[in-house]
């Protein structure tokens, strides 16, 4: 299969929790309601006008690739008012063949106006254990923010061969979208292993030494508070795992359907690439019927091209996003549990004053440092909540507009293709101008 070029997804800004649904919600389907600036094209399906329920009114015009519903729709709200000065890109994946192994790298380009780096421009190689590095070192310094999600670093032996152009450039986009996201995030984007990645030509040297970076934060949610076991979550913080358990389960649900879907695509597609030369093979023997009869096979050739691009489509940048939820969601519980060990531990000092009163003189300065961490980790992990949701909305809308898009491209196709046949099959005016019986 050839692989085609991504249409990148934007992401950022802010949105409260109590604001946002799940993404396939009815309320969420109303974000992608088309704009009243709609483009108009030559071409269009019929005569009628369209409307929908709200009476707003729909363009039937063909989704060619200049006028396409992702080009028509208007999804500016990216990075709500952000100024951006960080730019990272990753691309030009290379194999590398040793005596010791085979791995592949990518080429991180980085473009900045941060004085926190020498130089305006950086372009490293790295490979994925360098970004498995990057995110164990930001998950030890910033324990109280979501860390933006890998792609699965192992594969099925036999199913899914990783040095194939497919798998590569998967995991290539993947990989530029977890540079992109922690780019964007107004914490991470500082963080010294951060720039260490984007700029050091040998990053061996750092993986060795280690950085010695781990905040104080960091070594505070390391501690194991005895066993102590947590009263109960802020109703605030409960609400965000109940949200999480019902979003795995919705996607996991979807996951599974689409990829029935397309093993069923892939199934049809085998057999229409059959069934096509049959019509060529029985044109050769029958004069009068030859013309339609290599129409039709023509047609079915070309429903089929359609076809192995859609399921193209659907597997290439459909179900990674849906993938990259599922994981960000592990992360996000990760979070939460960690926030959870620091409150533990906060209510087990509280209670050990209690019980402890001739402590009492020198306990409170521990107990307050104690409070103070949760207050932090609450604070962080909700901002980044709000900015995980509004992410979340706009990437799920790109999604499923153009997943609409390239269905109707599809269908548009096949139609054409029906279509040109037509006058193949409509009786013709014999030699005297009189039309066959």
């Amino acid at each position: 299969m050839s692989v085609s070029t991504p249409k990148l997804l934007p992401s950022s800004g802010k949105k409260s929790i109590h604001d946002v649904c799940h993404p396939l919600s009815c309320e969420e389907a109303a974000l992608t309601t088309p704009s009243p600036e709609l483009q108009n094209t030559s071409s269009s399906i019929g005569d009628k006008d369209l409307s929908l329920p709200n009476g707003t009114p729909v363009d039937t015009s063909s989704p060619a690739s200049s006028s396409s519903l992702l080009n028509r729709l208007q999804l500016d709200d990216d990075l709500d008012g952000e100024t951006r000065d960080l730019f990272v890109t990753v691309n030009d994946p290379k194999k590398h063949v040793s005596t010791m192994e085979t791995y592949i790298t990518y080429r991180v380009t980085t473009k900045t106006t941060r004085t926190e780096f020498d130089l305006p421009e950086y372009s490293v190689r790295r490979r994925y254990q360098d970004f498995d590095w990057l995110r164990n070192k930001l998950e030890d310094t910033q324990p109280t923010h979501i860390i933006p999600p890998l792609p699965e670093k192992f594969v099925v032996k036999g199913v899914v061969d990783r040095f194939s152009e497919e798998f590569v450039e998967t995991r290539r986009k993947a990989l530029d979208k977890f540079l992109k996201r922690i780019a964007d995030h107004p914490v991470l984007s500082f963080n010294d292993n951060f720039n260490v990645f984007l700029s050091a030509k040998d990053l061996n040297s750092y993986k060795k030494q280690g950085m010695a970076l781990l905040s104080k934060m960091g070594e505070s949610v390391k501690y194991v508070t005895g066993g102590y076991k947590l009263r109960s979550r802020p109703l605030e913080f409960a609400a965000m795992g109940d949200y999480l358990d019902m979003f795995t389960q919705k996607l996991g649900t979807i996951d599974r359907i689409a990829q029935r879907i397309i093993k069923e695509q892939a199934e049809y597609l085998v057999e229409l690439r059959e069934y096509g030369p049959v019509y060529s093979n029985w044109a050769s023997a029958e004069e009068e019927l030859q013309e339609p009869l290599e129409g039709v096979s023509s047609c079915v050739a070309n429903c089929s091209t359609a076809l192995e691009e859609l399921t193209e489509d659907m597997s290439e940048e459909f179900l990674p996003v849906f993938r990259e939820y599922v994981l960000y969601i592990e992360s996000m519980k990760n979070v939460l549990k960690k926030r959870d060990q620091v409150q533990a531990e906060y209510e087990a000092k509280l209670e050990a004053v209690a019980f402890r009163k001739e402590e009492r003189p020198c306990a409170p300065t521990d107990v307050e440092k104690c409070q103070d961490r949760v207050e932090c980790f609450n604070a962080d992990l909700k901002a980044d909540w709000d900015r995980w949701q509004n992410n979340k909305r706009q990437d799920f809308r790109l999604l499923l507009t153009g997943m609409a898009d390239k269905n109707i491209q599809y269908y548009e196709k096949c139609l054409a293709a029906w279509e040109s046949i037509i006058p193949l099959l409509q009786d013709k005016p014999d030699g005297k101008g009189e039309m066959p019986s």
